[in-house]
């Protein structure tokens, strides 16, 4: 409700006709004059937006850090206003502004969470703003027109000094922790967070953490400047940005550690993790860092401390329903059974029998006769089945083949029936 709300009362949509050939550089990221940020920037930044963001939990996880080995730490931006970190970097970013440029507004182009945050923190502020979805070139373009100020989300100077007030609340929580894991997009938070941590805890690994299908951040690493990489469909949408933020590469470069790629599978059990044991809804950038521990890259982390900052919560129900599916599908909790079955009264029966004997549930069933040209007296059965995990999953398919010819009974991990 607050996010309609806050769309409908002050940001306009936009749509890709109102595309021209026109051509306007962000007079706050210059290539040729990035800003590196400063930690100065930091502290005034945690000292002005006081008030005006929520001090989110840095907690424990009891759960996470037993089934890690770790001392897992849970940074809790989800629990900002709107629900994300973009909060801290879009207030700071208001109170900059000139009064005649508060009057002119601000615009913004946006997946979601910072035009979220700009709309709800100027409301607030009393400053007016356009958010344009589809097209950075289209928000410039008008912000020039009509006198306004063009905010990039996650590379103008303040949203990044925002970003790093995460980093000084960690460390206030959670002294010297051994690593801080952070998602990463465009740059804006890491950059933020490293600036931060390194000057007050300069052992503490600063780890990024992206999608295997983002790799702008990994390649600009590699090639020392930013570059453009195209994205593909991810989990972690918030997270699908095709090149660095300037000033954010320049503020992270020699700060952060290491940068971890995630594969889909694991943010999708991350988010499934974090529903279950923290019971907390976490978009695919958010739970990102959990899926990156998950992924079995972070293992020399163990008996360590590790903070995860969970950057938002902002998803929609049918990506949240479809997280869910993959995410008990790679837990071995949903899984396909492809078996033949003499075609004859009782037969289906017996089958369903035997998996409702060991306690899984029967999601989908679909019968193919047509296509069994060499065996007229069989039936092929494509089932999905709920289990408890990989070592139910053995069991069941451990009974199954003693009753069948194992060759014609194939286990397959997935939550959808088509293609089996």
């Amino acid at each position: 409700m607050l996010q309609n709300s806050l769309r409908k009362s002050i940001f306009f949509s936009f749509t890709r006709r109102h595309v021209a050939s026109f051509k306007l550089k962000d007079e706050f990221c210059d290539p040729e004059n990035p800003k590196i940020l400063q930690f100065g920037d930091i502290s005034m930044a945690h000292h002005r937006i006081q008030g005006g963001i929520v001090r989110t939990d840095c907690r424990k996880s009891r759960c996470l850090s037993q089934l890690f080995d770790m001392n897992v730490f849970l940074k809790m931006e989800v629990n900002q206003d709107t629900g994300s970190f973009k909060e801290r970097g879009a207030r700071y970013a208001l109170q900059n502004l000139t009064e005649e440029k508060r009057k002119n507004g601000v615009f913004a182009a946006s997946a979601g969470n910072h035009a979220l945050a700009l709309s709800l923190h100027g409301r607030q502020l009393g400053v007016e703003g356009n958010d344009i979805a589809e097209s950075r070139e289209i928000a410039m373009k008008l912000a020039h027109e009509q006198h306004g100020t063009y905010i990039n989300g996650y590379d103008h100077y303040d949203i990044l000094a925002g970003a790093g007030t995460v980093g000084l609340e960690i460390l206030e929580a959670c002294p010297m922790p051994d690593a801080i894991l952070v998602p990463v997009g465009g740059g804006g938070l890491v950059a933020g967070v490293a600036t931060a941590v390194k000057a007050l805890s300069p052992t503490t690994e600063v780890i990024g953490v992206v999608s295997e299908t983002c790799q702008a951040i990994v390649k600009s690493l590699e090639a020392g400047h930013p570059v453009y990489v195209p994205t593909r469909p991810t989990l972690a949408d918030g997270l699908a940005v095709p090149n660095a933020g300037v000033n954010a590469f320049a503020s992270m470069k020699g700060k952060i550690d290491r940068v971890i790629s995630v594969p889909e599978n694991d943010i999708a059990v991350a988010i499934l993790r974090l529903i279950e044991n923290e019971k907390v809804v976490c978009e695919g950038a958010g739970a990102i860092g959990i899926g990156a521990i998950l992924s079995g890259k972070l293992d020399y982390l163990k008996g360590k401390t590790v903070v995860s900052i969970l950057s938002g919560g902002n998803i929609d129900s049918t990506s949240l329903g479809r997280c869910i599916e993959r995410g008990l599908a790679y837990d071995h909790r949903v899984i396909r059974l492809s078996v033949i079955i003499p075609d004859n009264p009782g037969g289906l029966s017996k089958l369903t029998g035997l998996v409702g004997d060991l306690q899984g549930n029967v999601r989908d069933l679909y019968l193919e006769r047509a296509f069994m040209r060499n065996d007229m007296s069989s039936q092929r059965v494509k089932m999905v089945i709920e289990v408890r995990g990989k070592e139910h999953e053995e069991q069941l398919k451990e009974k199954l083949e003693k009753e069948y010819d194992p060759s014609n009974c194939q286990f397959k991990n997935s939550s959808r029936l088509a293609g089996l």
